[in-house]
């Protein structure tokens, strides 16, 4: 059911000085950053030969990113994208397996413009997932 891994999302509290890191010490090809109102963050993405690194700022008081930072201070791996061919078929096996879908259970437009769903990370070892349509 899931296919490749799409990126990997880490909290961070300055966008602009992640990204600097990313491009500046590494040397990695970095986006510009893009607020993502809908999601309560702006996003930046760092290009690497097999997946990306997704770079995530809280937008506004809202922002789901405040908690994770409140409990991490200092950033951390925020969450985990697999690709899936039919993300609806996918929610409906995994459901139906055991997992929770986080939110309406209806997937949402994500950053690069498909739908996403995510998934408990108490179902999932800890780890929040994030599920995208390919």
């Amino acid at each position: 059911m899931i296919g490749r891994l799409n990126h990997v999302a880490i909290a961070v509290r300055d966008i602009a000085k992640a990204a600097a890191l990313y491009r500046d010490t590494l040397g990695a090809q970095v986006s510009a950053a893009v607020p993502q109102p809908e999601h309560g963050v702006t996003t930046v993405f760092i290009a690497l030969p097999n997946t990306k690194i997704e770079l995530l700022e809280p937008l506004g008081q809202d922002s789901p990113i405040l908690k994770f930072l409140e409990r991490n201070p200092d950033g951390g791996i925020h969450h985990i994208c697999y690709e899936v061919e039919d993300i609806r078929a996918a929610r409906d096996k995994l459901t139906a397996g055991g997992a929770r879908v986080l939110g309406t259970g209806e997937p949402k437009i994500g950053a690069h413009g498909k739908p996403v769903l995510f998934l408990h990370p108490k179902d999932f070892n800890g780890t929040l997932v994030e599920l995208e349509q390919a």
